[in-house]
């Protein structure tokens, strides 16, 4: 039984497609740091999602296994991450 697993697959995959689409890397050498470790850990956590969308199944309504606890830690700790690097940081200028 597949319960939430594929959400949490799906979730993972929409804050990559959005990082993908609108990352720009910051040219403080700190700020970019950050932004390098968060876009890991989100990526990590997608791996990990993946295994538990394969191998959890077989636990049905019993509860999660340890992959999907760390995939979602991991995708919340990078997103998290991701806005420190641009907290007190100007907006994109639309009026170029």
């Amino acid at each position: 039984m597949y319960v939430s697993r594929h959400i949490y697959l799906l979730a993972g995959a929409l804050v990559n497609t959005v990082l993908g689409l609108y990352l720009q890397m910051h040219p403080s050498h700190w700020r970019r740091g950050l932004q390098l470790v968060g876009s890991m850990l989100i990526l990590a956590s997608v791996f990990s999602l993946t295994l538990a969308f394969v191998v959890e199944p077989a636990l049905g309504m019993a509860g999660r296994g340890w992959r999907s606890y760390v995939g979602l830690i991991a995708l919340f700790i990078g997103v998290m991450i991701h806005l420190v690097a641009k907290a007190s940081v100007p907006g994109i200028d639309t009026t170029r």
